[in-house]
This record gives structure tokens, C-alpha cells and sequence, in this order.
């Protein structure tokens, strides 16, 4: 049973790969257990978001994802 987490821009960067398979079921605390180091504190920034299934949370602490739910971590986006 796995939930697929997608990471995205600089928070890719930081797990070393755009993509991790996380045990389920998952929820926000279990998310933060998950990840490490600069990556982990990254994900509680208040500019990033989280959405599940494609639909963003307006709550991350309200995050319960399934086996087969795939959840993704969305920094702020820069340009020029």
C-alpha cells in the first residue's frame, strides 16, 4: 500500500528525485516523519502548498492520503 508523493522545483532538488513512494495511510505528521532534514522543513513553509489527488488543501494539517492517492508538494513559483 503506497501513497506516490510528487515533488516539484527546489523541493525535488532537496530529495535528490521528483517522485517518492511513502507508506499508507498518510497523514501530515506521517508526511513530516517522512521527510528529512532541509526537505522536511521546506514542506511546513507557509508559501508551500499541498494538494491531493489534484485538488490543493487549503489546510496541510488536514492531509489524509490512501493507498493509489498520489499527493504532491508545490513551492512558490519564480520566474523572471
Amino acid at each position: 500500500m503506497a501513497v506516490k508523493l510528487v515533488l516539484l522545483g527546489k523541493l525535488a532538488d532537496l530529495a535528490g528525485a521528483p517522485e517518492m513512494n511513502l507508506n499508507a495511510p498518510l497523514n501530515w505528521n506521517g508526511l513530516l516523519d517522512a521527510l528529512h532534514g532541509p526537505l522536511g522543513e521546506a514542506a511546513q513553509g507557509e508559501k508551500v502548498k499541498l494538494a491531493r489527488n489534484g485538488k490543493i488543501l487549503p489546510d496541510k494539517t488536514a492531509l489524509f492520503a490512501q493507498d493509489g492517492d498520489e499527493i504532491a508538494l508545490l513551492p512558490p513559483v519564480s520566474g523572471g
